[in-house]
């Protein structure tokens, strides 16, 4: 959570699933750096994906993960 991208990426996904392709339009990132960003969140059990076609979409794992995430956002803008 310490990375300000990771909490971009599910500030994205608390509204909806998303690929990387769209993420990386989202954010102004490749999509190699939001995969890698991808695989951390997915290591720390925070997003799920699953697989359509040659496309993987990601979204939040939770209702818990979207209540920490909203947390954390309140946090940050005090």
């Amino acid at each position: 959570m310490a990375d300000p991208n990771r909490l971009r990426i599910l500030s994205l996904l608390a509204n909806t699933e998303l690929c990387v392709g769209d993420l990386a339009l989202a954010l102004g990132m490749s999509d190699s750096a939001v995969s890698h960003q991808l695989k951390t969140l997915r290591a720390l059990r925070l997003v799920s994906y699953r697989k359509h076609g040659r496309h993987v979409f990601y979204q939040l794992l939770d209702r818990h993960v979207f209540d920490l995430y909203r947390t954390v956002s309140e946090h940050l803008n005090e």
